[in-house]
């Protein structure tokens, strides 16, 4: 069973307990600098997160591996409340030289379609598109 625990700080400041470390949660009031991450900011994260800890284990066990690895995620929100993500893009970025092409896509895939949890989560709100890109280094 996943828990959490969240703990107000005042203001729009909240304290999230989490089993691996502590994540504050924030919408500060105009004017005010950020302290923490918003939660749809959150859900964007997390999203990210999930992929790349698949991906990262996938390619070193096809000993795919590249220089560097990143993921963009962008989304809309809707204009009525409650105000959910649509037209989510996740493009995966890869660094390096000599890519196997073949392994790498292989990996994303297996993180779309069947390991990534948060990535069927908001299958079930969304849409989601998914983007490859290979950056010669």
């Amino acid at each position: 069973m996943a828990k959490i625990e969240m703990t107000w700080k005042g203001d729009n400041l909240f304290e999230s307990e989490n089993p691996g470390g502590n994540v504050f949660i924030d919408n500060p009031y105009e004017g005010e600098d950020s302290r923490g991450l918003r939660p749809k900011a959150l859900m964007l994260t997390s999203l990210a997160g999930c992929g790349a800890l698949d991906i990262v284990s996938l390619l070193k066990k096809m000993r795919a591996e590249v220089d560097d690895f990143k993921i963009d995620v962008s989304a809309e929100l809707t204009e009525e409340h409650p105000k959910i993500y649509k037209n989510v893009v996740v493009t995966y970025r890869f660094f390096g030289s000599d890519f196997k092409k073949d392994k790498i896509e292989k990996a994303v895939n297996l993180s779309v379609e069947k390991y990534c949890g948060v990535m069927e989560m908001f299958r079930k709100f969304t849409d989601v598109a998914v983007e490859i890109e290979y950056i010669e280094q």
